[in-house]
């Protein structure tokens, strides 16, 4: 349940706006999230084969996703930067495709929900587009917070496994 129903991002006058935190503490913050990329049966098996044309999909996913995590403020207009402290980007192939989970800690005054979404983003994009050759079909979906801890508030969602990593 939120605290404040409230548009953070809006002042009064319904201007879009950078949110003041210089007033809040830095604390300890977790935030993890997670996302699938759904394709067909053919294209696990060439993943799982090193089958792929442009190489090693699961590991240059992974490393889209940790680097992207980093570039959140430049790609979110209204994103305070955050430096994190680790970045875990996890991608486990499934018969059905690959599912992504992320998990960003941070010391800061706000927390890294944003990060962890970007990070998953990233990850099922490349994904895709290491794939789109054999499978332009796939799906990318269900990216969603699963987990925030520190700030005023920890939030989870229902049926949220334990952290990635």
């Amino acid at each position: 349940m939120m605290e404040d129903p409230r548009l953070t991002h809006v002042d009064a006058t319904g201007t879009a706006r950078m949110v003041d935190v210089s007033e809040k503490p830095d604390t300890l913050r977790i935030a993890e999230a997670a996302g699938s990329v759904r394709m067909l049966a053919e294209t696990v098996r060439l993943i799982r084969e090193a089958s792929i044309a442009k190489g090693d999909v699961l590991t240059v996913a992974r490393v889209a996703g940790v680097l992207a995590a980093k570039q959140t403020a430049h790609l979110i207009p209204l994103c305070h930067p955050l430096l994190p402290t680790d970045i875990q980007v996890d991608l486990t192939l499934e018969s059905h495709g690959v599912e992504i989970r992320s998990r960003i800690t941070v010391i800061g005054k706000t927390g890294a929900e944003m990060e962890a979404l970007v990070a998953v983003s990233a990850a099922a994009l490349t994904v895709y587009d290491m794939c789109k050759a054999v499978d332009r079909g796939m799906v990318l979906g269900e990216i969603r917070v699963l987990r925030k801890q520190g700030g005023k508030s920890d939030w989870t969602a229902a049926g949220a496994r334990e952290g990635a990593g």
